[in-house]
């Protein structure tokens, strides 16, 4: 693409006065040549990190901090990414996804640091790796830096696809453990937290084969996550779930202090506020949002929104879903707060692409709405991007961004209020004032 058929952030913004998603930007869609929002200046494959200094990211209180300035994110969930890198003919898609995604200005990016047991496993047995897939992840890591782009690191399933917790306590199963009789003993069974251990510190440990610098000394990874979406059914009391994150957060942060962590948590709340539990969707996990996230090792919370409103009471659910977290990390829990997933599934009824960039607009405007006033809200990433010629990876959620003008230009308009507040000097981080 030649340099005139580039759009700035900011004419998009000229646009767009009106926050999203109450007009969408028709204009910009029928502009010729115009098929895409991108950032002013592409890198082209030379890119300067916009955001990853020679720093780790802090928090101070409900925010993030790098060399003393505020931290905000715009991003997004790539699941696959090492499992394209990990085959040389396939590994253009990582290349391509973040050089889309970096045009119109995202910067974190949320994917799988383990694929254990099946097809194309990760760790093969317990102790045991791929050094294929660990080259890709390698791959992975040294692409998003020359992107600018930070990665979170989740680094085990709570559900079946790709092995998680039920792999887990099978191998257990398989070396004598036929006491097992849950999946949930992932959470408690001495022998099956002894592999996840280790594979803590075979991925925090690991020496990346592309950059030469440890996974736990590398600036591009922004955090560490505990599980993805980890729930304990067989324990509604959380328990067990507590104990466990205590214990693997502690493991976590011995090996490597410089990172921060987070659980992989939807937002589900438990025994501790029996009041809040009227936010939930009509069930419990056994999970509890304000003591999982209190746990002094876990650095900021995450909250989930999949799948996406399919209709306004869903709508309103979701928006009443955000403001209680958004409340509780501003005022209890006094730790960040990141949107870690959302989307709306061309799948489901109903669905049309207005329909979707109106929702991810919602979502930004309330994520921007509590970075502007200095509320813990500190970042989105949407699930999911997905490289041109994925089709059958596909779930319904996932996004091609030179596919989607209309769904980028939203994306890329956030970017630019993320950058805004990213790029301020005179940022004073104040206590959120609560009321009484």
């Amino acid at each position: 693409m030649n340099d005139d058929a580039y759009v700035s952030l900011s004419y998009i913004i000229n646009m767009m006065m009106s926050p999203l998603p109450t007009r969408l930007i028709s204009d910009f869609l029928t502009m010729p040549g115009k098929g895409t929002a991108v950032l002013k200046g592409d890198c082209k494959g030379k890119c300067h990190p916009s955001t990853i200094n020679d720093s780790f990211v802090e928090t101070r209180t409900h925010h993030f901090m790098v060399n003393g300035k505020p931290l905000y994110f715009n991003g997004f969930n790539a699941y696959w990414l090492m499992c394209m890198a990990s085959d040389p003919s396939t590994r253009v898609k990582v290349t391509d996804a973040f050089q889309e995604s970096s045009k119109i200005g995202m910067n974190l990016v949320r994917t799988w640091a383990f694929s254990d047991g099946g097809n194309k496993p990760l760790q093969t047995s317990p102790g045991f790796y791929n050094e294929d897939m660990f080259k890709g992840l390698d791959f992975v890591i040294s692409e998003a830096k020359k992107y600018g782009i930070h990665l979170i690191l989740s680094l085990v399933n709570n559900w079946d696809d790709f092995g998680g917790k039920k792999q887990y306590v099978q191998w257990a199963r398989d070396h004598g453990g036929q006491y097992l009789n849950s999946d949930d003993d992932f959470f408690t069974n001495v022998v099956v937290k002894g592999y996840y251990k280790n594979h803590l510190k075979t991925i925090l440990t690991r020496r990346n084969s592309i950059t030469g610098v440890d996974y736990k000394d590398d600036f591009t990874i922004f955090a560490w996550e505990l599980m993805n979406e980890p729930r304990c059914q067989s324990d509604l009391s959380g328990k067990f779930l507590q104990e466990w994150i205590v214990e693997m957060a502690a493991e976590i942060k011995s090996i490597d202090k410089n990172h921060l962590l987070e659980i992989g948590l939807e937002g589900f709340y438990g025994e501790s506020m029996p009041e809040k539990k009227q936010n939930n969707p009509g069930y419990e996990v056994g999970t509890d949002f304000i003591t999982n996230n209190g746990v002094n090792n876990v650095d900021f919370a995450t909250i989930h929104l999949v799948p996406g409103a399919s209709d306004e009471a869903r709508a309103k659910f979701v928006e009443k879903w955000i403001n209680a977290h958004i409340e509780d990390c501003d005022s209890i829990l006094r730790k960040p707060l990141l949107i870690a997933e959302f989307g709306k599934s061309s799948w489901s009824s109903g669905y049309t692409v207005e329909a979707r960039d109106e929702y991810f607009g919602g979502i930004f405007n309330t994520a921007y709405e509590s970075a502007r006033n200095r509320g813990s809200c500190s970042g989105t990433t949407f699930w999911q991007v997905m490289a041109k010629g994925m089709d059958n990876w596909g779930d319904g959620y996932q996004v091609v961004l030179d596919q989607n003008p209309s769904t980028a230009a939203i994306i890329a308009k956030q970017s630019q209020r993320i950058s805004s507040l990213n790029s301020s000097t005179n940022l004073e981080f104040s206590p959120v004032a609560v009321e009484k």
